[in-house]
């Protein structure tokens, strides 16, 4: 038994060897242990080592992904909530076609609070992550379901917009309008980030409605100013907001897809695919990556162009010289660029060999406003002479701010813009306005406070004329109901606006709170008890 036990280890440490031979680097590249169980221990196995750490640290996260991140989503649970939220409902298109009327109006107001309103409603989210969830497990039924869905709530946004803008007194573009007419790569990466937080939300069943104000973010401000392009015949607006629209989609779409297949949802998931299917799918995805590839080719042009174009300003001045300011219209022909530099030596022909050198390295007709500041050889002066230059920047931009205030509140008061008191110092903004045929006190208010929105830094007064006060302030045990609160708001602001006393008759102690509540607000009031509801009036204005 011991010479077979012995005869038998020989022929063991044989085969090993001969198969450690047959197998060569895959066998060399196992971990020590295994190499010593073998017979051939090496002392020193730096890339077979290295090599097989690597493979382990690999293998043990793709485990750990499959496991214990893949593994744990209920990726049927997901696509069946993901199918519901594509669905072409009435719901569906009422919700984004209003909430692409509050986009609009936010955006002719210049009102970011608005705005943000309007995405709080907008559930252009589920089409388009349906696109991307359809692309990624194949299902060309699903994939179109989307795509039609989409299609009707764009249309219905685009044309609701539209037709605000056609019957708005407000035509003029506006900052917030004229932002997105352009699509730039800061654009580009929000609809990236706003997708990937999506898309990990719906697959983690977290998604809520600050998932969808952030796709919206996206996709709702552009879509408006679409409609605001077509109602004024704009070409030049709407195009750029389509382009950002169709871009900021297509982000969205592909990423929800690429963070679909990362989490493992596969074709088997969805029914059998026919080839017709098969190449449908690959027709939609080449079709959705053109225009993306496009608009990424001309982002990339542009944040190119704005290098050089610094580079050749700055070319032509001493090397203690810096562009403080520089901006680029790419739209015009030609472009227009102005560029503030401040340099210790002022150089008369700057601007023309500026703007040859750019002309010839973009390939483009350019016209260049260069403005020249001189300042010391210091960098503390140069500093100095920025911070100047970025006031002067800001006090002009204040007053052009302050010339768009007066224009709006002259439109809304129905009278010229010199009619209009504007004190810039204080940021005071006051006008009277003219009766208008059918219009309440609430309605100058509601117009006051509208305008005051887009400006929270200044004080708007819009002077109504004497118009009839809410004539009951119902009461409920000793205090005002709901409507009796929101008359005293409005009795209160017209006391403050209009210099003519209030009249309070009826039960004494509620007369009383009512003309307590309106002196809290700087209104006096006077209290003539009687029977019946608190009603209010204007006074004798000798009182």
């Amino acid at each position: 038994m011991q010479d077979e036990g012995k005869g038998q280890a020989p022929r063991d440490d044989g085969q090993e060897t001969a198969q450690d031979g047959g197998h060569g680097a895959a066998l060399a590249a196992t971990s020590s242990a295994a190499a010593k169980a073998t017979g051939h221990p090496d002392p020193a196995p730096s890339q077979p080592l290295t090599g097989s750490t690597f493979s382990r640290v690999l293998f043990s996260v793709r485990r750990w992904w499959l496991q214990d991140v893949v593994g744990t989503v209920n990726q049927s649970s997901v696509i069946e909530k993901r199918r519901e939220d594509c669905a072409l409902s009435e719901r569906y298109l009422f919700m984004t076609a209003m909430s692409g009327g509050i986009a609009i109006l936010g955006l002719l107001l210049s009102s970011p609070a608005v705005v943000i309103g309007a995405m709080l409603l907008s559930p252009l989210m589920g089409p388009i992550m349906g696109l991307g969830f359809a692309l990624a497990i194949g299902d060309y039924p699903w994939l179109k379901q989307s795509a039609r869905s989409l299609a009707w709530g764009t249309v219905m946004a685009v044309l609701l917009c539209a037709l605000v803008v056609f019957f708005s007194p407000i035509q003029t573009i506006t900052p917030e309008i004229a932002a997105r007419t352009r699509p730039n790569l800061f654009d580009l990466m929000v609809a990236l980030f706003s997708a990937l937080a999506g898309a990990y939300a719906m697959i983690r069943g977290r998604e809520g409605t600050i998932v969808g104000v952030a796709i919206a973010t996206a996709l709702m401000p552009p879509l408006a100013v679409v409609g605001f392009g077509l109602a004024t015949f704009n070409w030049t607006v709407f195009s750029g907001a389509l382009l950002l629209y169709v871009t900021n989609l297509l982000t969205i779409a592909l990423t929800a897809w690429g963070m679909a297949r990362l989490y493992g949802f596969r074709t088997t998931l969805s029914e059998r695919n026919t080839l017709f299917q098969n190449v449908a799918v690959a027709t939609v995805f080449l079709a959705l990556a053109i225009p993306l590839a496009f608009s990424l080719q001309q982002i990339a042009w542009e944040a190119n162009a704005q290098r050089i174009v610094r580079g050749e300003v700055i070319e032509n001045f001493d090397e203690r010289s810096r562009v403080s300011d520089l901006e680029i219209e790419f739209g015009s022909e030609p472009i227009a660029i102005s560029a503030t530099v401040l340099t210790p030596v002022l150089k008369a022909d700057a601007e023309v060999e500026a703007e040859r050198a750019l002309a010839a390295r973009l390939g483009r007709p350019v016209e260049l406003a260069l403005v020249q500041y001189q300042v010391g050889t210091s960098a503390t002066a140069a500093e100095q002479a920025e911070l100047s230059a970025t006031r002067a920047r800001e006090e002009a931009a204040a007053l052009e701010r302050a010339d768009d205030l007066a224009k709006r509140l002259a439109l809304v008061a129905g009278v010229t813009e010199d009619d209009v008191l504007v004190d810039r110092t204080r940021r005071r903004a006051m006008v009277r306005a003219k009766p208008l045929d059918g219009a309440s006190l609430a309605a100058y208010r509601t117009l006051e406070q509208r305008i005051a929105e887009t400006e929270p830094e200044w004080q708007i007064e819009l002077l109504p004329p004497i118009k009839d006060l809410p004539s009951v302030i119902p009461f409920e045990d000793g205090e005002p109901t709901v409507a009796g609160t929101q008359a005293l708001l409005i009795i209160g602001w017209a006391g403050q606006r209009i210099d003519v006393p209030i009249a309070l008759v009826g039960d004494p102690d509620e007369a009383a709170r009512a003309a307590e509540l309106l002196a809290e607000k700087g209104v006096e009031a006077n209290v003539t008890p009687g029977f019946g509801p608190v009603r209010a009036s204007w006074g004798n204005p000798s009182e």
